[in-house]
């Protein structure tokens, strides 16, 4: 998976050729802490398929903001640099997510 931040998000997501799933966490978020290695298997199988990156709430705030994100964990599928899904909060498991990139391809 690849760490994307405000300086990075633009080139790793908006600009992909590929298609994207952006896990937005945070370090006091427990089930964001149980759900990432099971999100890390899903980017393994999808390797070459879909681009896995996680982003980190805590340390990028203006950015989650400007993604309209209120609650974590949550998970945003991107195609064509446009965010054409998401799942949040209790909504959040590693069907939803799988469910949601499968969308994507």
């Amino acid at each position: 998976m690849i760490i994307v931040d405000k300086d990075t998000f633009e080139a790793e997501v908006l600009q992909s050729a590929m298609p994207c799933v952006v896990d937005l966490w945070g370090p006091q978020c427990g089930p964001c802490l149980a759900l990432m290695p099971e999100v890390e298997k899903l980017a393994a199988a999808y390797d070459g398929k879909v681009k896995f990156c996680k982003l980190n709430v805590a340390e990028n705030r203006r950015l989650v903001i400007s993604l309209r994100v209120m609650a974590v964990p949550t998970i945003l599928f991107y195609k064509g640099g446009e965010c054409v899904s998401r799942v949040s909060g209790d909504a959040v498991s590693i069907e939803a997510i799988k469910a949601g990139t499968e969308k994507l391809l």
